[in-house]
This record gives structure tokens, sequence and C-alpha cells, in this order.
């Protein structure tokens, strides 16, 4: 085989690999900015763990000499960490999903002191103390 045929039949396995993983990239490229609105950031770490190793399969690409896939799969995290941030500052400032504090209540008393008869507390100092052997 020449040199040429090899290079060729490399590109005709390793170029639409390359394309599978930049489009699995940009999905979770997608899921790290929907994430970042969201506010969970350890979904974000776990996408963009994911979008790491898909943007090593658009990276095989390279070797047939197509740099279209590792190109989109890098814009597409960078134009949707960009997209999640701001979005995410705008809800912050708008105060969206925010709910107002309300006056604490009142605990419940546990069921134990509540079965205690109503009688006057003793003072600290003059409070007796049952021990038990």
């Amino acid at each position: 085989m020449t040199t040429m045929r090899v290079a060729s039949e490399l590109a005709a396995v390793l170029v639409p690999i390359g394309y599978a993983g930049a489009a699995l990239a940009a999905i979770c490229a997608i899921v790290a900015a929907i994430a970042i609105i969201r506010g969970a950031g350890g979904l974000t770490g776990g996408a963009v763990g994911v979008w790491i190793v898909c943007a090593l399969m658009s990276v095989v690409a390279s070797f047939a000499q197509v740099w279209t896939p590792l190109i989109l799969s890098g814009a597409a995290l960078v134009a949707m960490l960009v997209i999640g941030g701001v979005v995410r500052g705008i809800i912050n400032a708008g105060g969206f999903g925010r709910r107002e504090r309300k006056v604490a209540e009142p605990l419940p008393q546990p069921a134990v002191a509540a079965s205690k008869p109503a009688v006057a507390p003793k003072s600290p100092v003059t409070a007796s103390v049952a021990v038990v052997r």
C-alpha cells in the first residue's frame, strides 16, 4: 500500500469518529451550560469531564488533517460556559427563584418534653441531678 492509500483509509475511519466526538462534546457543553444556570456544581464538573473524553474523540480526526471537529467541540464548550455564566448572573441579579425568608416559627417540642408534668422549673443552682448507677 502506498502512503496516500493508507492516509485515505485512515481518513475514512477517523473523520466520522471525530465528528461523532464533536457532536457528543457539543451535547456535553449544553448540559454544562444548563447545570451552570441551575447552580449544580457537581453536574457541571461531570459534564465538562465527559466533554474532555468527547473532545479527545474529536482529536482523532486531526490525524487525517481535518481540524473542524476539534474546533467545533472547543467552540461549543466556550460558548456554552459563557452563555451559562451570563444567564446565571442575570438570574442571580433578578432574584428569580428565591423564596422570601419568613420569621422563624418556634420549633416543636419533642414528645418526651411534652409528656412531663407542668412543674415550676427550679433554678439552675438548686436543681437536683439524678445519678443512675
